[in-house]
């Protein structure tokens, strides 16, 4: 039996598996740092702590003679987002229902996903995470409301990032409100302003829930480091004669390796 109890719940392995379902579905578009960043792992529930490679100084325990060094990581934070789902919607799926409400589902992933976007996007001070944006050194660019702007900004962006000599491919994490004028923007000629801001990156544009504008980073690999513990997973809590009570949980760290490898754009 693992942490996660699910053994305990009273769920079907019907029912497990549309909980399984419903949670990857929600959580793929969401999730859009591992999108841009290198993802390791996962590595179990019981990995705590990233290897930073580094030391500091130490008195030696006898104060003369030897010197001594303490080892340096960054220990693994852990996200979890509580839910309940009903009993009885369960027991209807079990029948063969598939119009099961799992919108408790739904908020959770939707919750835990900004959560993490902003911790490797705009840092966890708590938990010794330093986002992409507080690390870069790059002064941000205004991306404006107009989004007929956005590639000038974005390909400044891309030519900062390079001239500090960090190679592309390049990809563009979007808040939502910046996402939205993106797709809705045909440029004069009817050329879709996306498809212009994929040909200046080379690489993906995503939607990222929890991001304050945008970000353009290099996808070249080994500049942004996500070390997964426990992979976002569901568990059980307990129940009652009308609920379930869940939760989503994950286990991470983060760490910028090249903090020049990617400029902010402020909306």
């Amino acid at each position: 039996m693992n942490h996660l109890l699910r053994g305990q719940a009273p769920i079907s392995d019907a029912g497990w598996e549309l909980l399984d379902d419903e949670a990857r579905e929600r959580l793929q578009g969401p999730l859009a740092a591992r999108r841009l960043v290198d993802f390791s792992g996962p590595r179990g529930w019981e990995h705590s702590a990233t290897n930073l490679g580094r030391t500091e100084k130490l008195p030696p325990p006898n104060g003369k003679g030897v010197a001594a060094l303490r080892r340096q990581v960054l220990p693994l934070a852990e996200l979890r987002a509580d839910f309940s789902i009903s009993r009885a919607e369960l027991a209807d799926n079990d029948r063969g229902a598939v119009d099961a409400d799992l919108a408790a589902l739904d908020e959770a992933a939707r919750q835990i996903a900004m959560a993490e976007n902003v911790a490797v996007f705009h840092g966890w001070k708590k938990a010794g995470i330093v986002g992409i944006v507080e690390a870069s050194p790059f002064k941000p660019e205004k991306l404006g409301k107009n989004a007929e702007s956005y590639p000038r900004c974005v390909a400044r962006a891309v030519e900062s990032i390079r001239h500090a000599g960090v190679e592309g491919p390049y990809g563009l994490a979007l808040g939502p409100d910046e996402y939205t004028r993106v797709i809705e923007t045909a440029e004069h000629g009817g050329y879709p302003l996306f498809d212009h801001l994929a040909k200046i990156l080379g690489g993906p544009i995503v939607w990222a829930p929890g991001v304050k504008g945008a970000v353009v980073l290099s996808l070249r690999g080994g500049d942004f480091l996500f070390e997964s513990g426990q992979d976002l997973a569901i568990g059980y809590h307990d129940h009652d004669t009308a609920s379930v009570h869940l939760y989503l949980e994950e286990s991470f760290s983060f760490v910028v390796a090249t903090p020049e490898a990617a400029a902010p754009l402020s909306s």
